[in-house]
């Protein structure tokens, strides 16, 4: 579509979260940081939560990226909504084991010790990140709890990482779970973006892809963006990639705020209740 009008190579608001357009801000750093400062110093249990879009799945796969491949040994579950016995199941196979549907608990689990114990001697740090934690069922997280008891008198053999949306707090919060949460040494929240943050996310995105052209985004584009979208990472991608396709399609060189307006009208996701009235001011001139 717009891609070689503005002489781009690749999209730059996919919604795929692809690490290439990891945008190194603030908040997301911190994040990060945090999670990376307590795989070294071998802590058991972090959490991190944020709101539906702002870009945990994003962190999570950075964060993977990140760890370096000769000190750690990473386990990866995208999808938790799990029983625990698939729970046990899928960390078997992400620790390599060769196990059928049919082994039974305690052949799985026993298999399970003994792999860590290898990695362990390997000097391997093994880490399993759990991405949309807020899925997984009250048993499931105690099956988890349960998998961070393994350890030898030194260390933990396993640590583990949740991403998931407040949801996962309030889960958290109930009494059955208060041995899990007592386990969680760390956590951090992934906010929403404020205005320079918006505006350093869309220019980084589009040097990603590419652009190097004029400024894109006309300079009174990014607080209406910013506002209408919360600073929420998905939404902005939402908007700024229909925009682009509006200036392409009126064969204009940059995106003004009547693009704008025109792309948050047209995105169900974002309230539009009290936008009502720009939108029928710039309709009107």
């Amino acid at each position: 579509m717009y891609l070689e009008y503005f002489g781009m190579e690749s999209y730059p608001f996919s919604l795929t979260p692809n690490t290439h357009f990891y945008a190194n801000l603030p908040r997301h750093q911190q994040c990060l940081q945090l999670a990376i400062t307590s795989l070294e110093q071998g802590e058991g249990l972090v959490k991190i939560t944020g709101e539906v879009g702002t870009g945990k799945t994003l962190l999570c796969r950075q964060l993977l990226n990140s760890l370096s491949q000769d000190r750690f040994y990473t386990a990866y579950i995208p999808n938790p909504y799990l029983s625990p016995a698939e729970l046990r199941f899928s960390l078997a196979q992400e620790l390599g084991l060769g196990v059928s549907g049919h082994t039974s608990d305690k052949v799985l689990l026993d298999a399970i010790f003994q792999r860590l114990l290898e990695l362990a001697q390997q000097r391997l740090q093994v880490v399993l990140v759990v991405d949309e934690a807020q899925a997984m069922h009250p048993e499931t997280l105690e099956a988890l709890r349960l998998l961070t008891n393994l350890e030898t008198e030194e260390r933990k053999l396993m640590q583990v990482i949740l991403f998931g949306q407040p949801e996962l707090d309030y889960r958290l919060e109930q009494h059955n779970m208060r041995q899990l949460k007592q386990r969680i040494t760390f956590s951090g929240y992934l906010c929403p973006l404020n205005l320079a943050e918006t505006q350093q996310y869309i220019h980084h995105r589009l040097s990603q892809a590419g652009y190097n052209g004029e400024l894109l985004f006309a300079p009174d584009t990014f607080a209406l963006i910013q506002r209408r979208t919360g600073g929420i990472a998905r939404l902005i991608n939402i908007v700024c990639h229909k925009a682009l396709l509006l200036a392409y399609g009126s064969d204009r060189g940059q995106v003004d705020k009547r693009m704008i307006v025109r792309a948050i009208d047209d995105t169900d996701s974002i309230d539009r209740s009290s936008f009502a009235w720009l939108t029928r001011a710039f309709k009107a001139s």
